[in-house]
């Protein structure tokens, strides 16, 4: 329900702030994630661990080839160190293929699944919260955030071991051959770390930002094209396209700076392994010339430091990855962190079968702290009645049907429903017996059927068909040369707004429910298709407690009961008669609409002749009446 115009909500509670999301609650995440693919990984893992290690027998070859073949002409050993070397190529072929496809299946697995958690929180959650954020941000926390969870479960973090364990080895192997020159090159991978996290403490803001940007953008992306028809008649092409382009510009200057940063890094490194193999080079040389090692062992020492420092050089770029994976899990924490609508049903009670009696017991609401929108509103619906709230655009009328759908909850007060209070039932339970007709005539991107069974979706195609012919909407889906397999396009696009408000009343009708909510639900339809939906709209009503918001008072002249709501307050209340008979602000609203003197009037109270009651639908579609009534 949207909230009244001048009462823009800011929330739907005192407005807190939002927690900082702590860096332990992420990497609770990141080992969740892990941890329900740890079955994979582990075989991801050893198959790595047989990769890497076979892939040292080439390398290590290189000393005794050297040495030995070479060295001291020991032909016979040249086909033996070349068919080990072959084989640990192979195997290292293999498993590295294995370990891309396996790995590679339960990273997109959990991609998705990770897309499916967040959709179904991002579902639940209140009203409140879609208000305060875009759709394009919220698509982007849906199928964006969850991209980086790959580089968890896919070959990076198994990459991230395997490279440790790799330089590990390699380490092990370099001290063996010669541990002075070993703990000389140390110092500059010391050097390297350093550089290496003081880097990633610059990058990481980088990375987070910019997954906000990328929300900013979609969001504003999605607003102009759905916005496309409004766009053109104001010829605003051109403002668009340079709000798109301001935006993109600071998405640029995020990812500028993040290449410029891994690249700063990445040059560092370069410099400092440049400078490490110059000093192993001129060591080394003089370690062979002093006959502290040989020509293998030096050759086999410069191969072996490039096996430990490759893999250093691969985990910088995989804590690249985990640095943006990290800030994706992040933003997905805070989306987790905010509490759904439904938090809390366990305690709350199951939902029968409705009477439908909703009872205001002194309801006072606000969205902005300091600034109520409804003062200890009361009334009672019966079973059954209809009741019709009218007003001027921002009274609180739309607050009001906010609270009977549950989307909001009172500050102070009760509203009660079948006796019991709103706050005690389960929401979702409560809600499936609701159907609603909202201004916004809302449909999806589908066939008529789809759209119509939305409220049901497991009706029978003769359910369906009545409840569009309650409806009249087989006057116009008859036109179509698919019928009701017609694809209506986004919003209903290829609909009139009259064909589009039968559809949303059909789903209505077909929804059955027990309390039913009009919001002007005849605002788009001309004069003969209003007098057709009034008709399924009287045949809807019967039995249900239906609330109308209505600004032409020629639809609700035969309501159980009218509110008339001004400034968040009960002004007026009873049947059409009754208030015309007090003369108060609904007389004076229904006056001024219909343009009708006093002296049309038989007796003061009574009805209008009707004469002038008949020209009302071609009086209220004038368009020099006021519509904010």
């Amino acid at each position: 329900m949207s909230p009244e115009p001048g009462n823009k909500p800011k929330a739907a509670q005192p407005p807190e702030k939002k927690p900082k999301v702590k860096l332990d609650a992420v990497w609770r995440e990141a080992r969740q994630v892990v941890w329900e693919h740890r079955g994979r990984m582990a075989v991801g893992l050893g198959l790595l661990l047989v990769g890497r290690l076979a892939g040292l027998v080439l390398p290590a070859s290189t000393k005794f080839l050297i040495d030995e073949v070479i060295g001291k002409s020991r032909t016979d050993l040249l086909f033996p160190i070349a068919a080990a070397a072959a084989v640990g190529t192979v195997v290292q072929a293999g498993s590295s293929f294995s370990l891309a496809l396996l790995l590679g299946a339960a990273a997109q697995r959990s991609i998705n699944d990770l897309r499916v958690k967040v959709q179904r929180h991002i579902g639940r959650l209140p009203i409140s919260y879609f208000e305060e954020h875009k759709s394009g941000e919220l698509i982007s926390r849906i199928m964006n955030d969850a991209e980086g969870v790959r580089n968890l479960v896919g070959t990076g973090f198994v990459n991230l071991i395997g490279g440790a364990v790799t330089s590990v080895v390699a380490f092990a192997f370099l001290l063996w051959l010669n541990w002075r020159l070993t703990l000389v090159t140390m110092i500059f991978m010391t050097a390297f770390a350093v550089v290496m996290g003081v880097g990633f403490n610059h990058l990481r803001p980088l990375f987070r930002n910019r997954g906000k940007i990328q929300a900013e953008i979609t969001g504003r992306l999605a607003e102009s094209l759905g916005g496309s028809r409004v766009v053109k008649a104001y010829t605003a092409e051109e403002r668009e396209s340079e709000i798109f382009s301001a935006k993109a510009e600071k998405l640029l200057d995020n990812v500028v700076k993040s290449v410029i940063g891994v690249s700063a890094i990445t040059t560092l490194g370069a410099m400092i392994f440049g400078l490490a193999g110059l000093t192993m080079g001129v060591l080394g040389t003089r370690g062979v010339l002093r006959n502290e090692m040989t020509v293998g062992d030096l050759f086999t020492f410069i191969i072996f430091t490039g096996v430990m420092v490759t893999p250093l050089i691969q985990m910088s770029s995989i804590a690249t990855q985990f640095t943006e994976a990290f800030a994706g899990l992040d933003r997905i924490r805070e989306v987790f962190s905010e509490a759904t609508e439904d938090e809390g049903d366990e305690e709350r009670r199951s939902v029968t079968r409705l009477s439908g009696e909703v009872v205001f017991e002194d309801v006072h609401f606000e969205y902005k702290p300091g600034t109520p929108v409804l003062h200890d509103v009361s009334f009672v619906a019966p079973a059954g009645s209809t009741t019709a709230l009218v007003g001027s655009s921002g009274a609180g009328k739309s607050t009001i049907i906010g609270l009977i759908l549950a989307f909001r909850r009172p500050g102070t007060g009760r509203v009660l429903v079948d006796g019991e209070d709103l706050a005690n039932l389960k929401v979702r339970e409560y809600r499936s017996q609701l159907a609603v007709v909202l201004q916004d005539d809302f449909l999806f991107d589908g066939t008529i059927d789809e759209n119509i069974s939305y409220s049901r979706p497991e009706a029978t195609p003769e359910e369906i068909r009545r409840a569009a012919q309650l409806a009249h909407c087989d006057e116009f889906v008859g036109t179509f040369e698919d019928g009701y397999e017609t694809i209506i396009g986004e919003r209903g696009v290829k609909l009139s707004g009259g064909q589009r408000q039968r559809v949303t009343i059909a789903r209505a009708i077909l929804a059955d429910p027990r309390i039913l909510i009009l919001d002007e639900a005849t605002s788009s339809l001309d004069s003969e298709s209003e007098q057709w939906i009034q008709e399924g709209l009287r045949t809807l009503k019967q039995g249900r407690t239906t609330f109308v918001i209505a600004h032409r008072l020629s639809t609700i002249r035969n309501a159980d009961q009218i509110l008339v709501i001004e400034e968040g307050r009960i002004l007026e209340r009873g049947s059409h008669q009754e208030l015309l008979l007090q003369a108060g602000r609904y007389k004076e609203l229904y006056e001024k609409q219909y343009r009708i003197e006093s002296d049309l009037f038989v007796n003061p109270g009574e009805e209008p002749a009707e004469e002038a009651t008949d020209v009302a639908p071609e009086i209220a579609a004038r368009s020099d009446i006021p519509r904010n009534l």
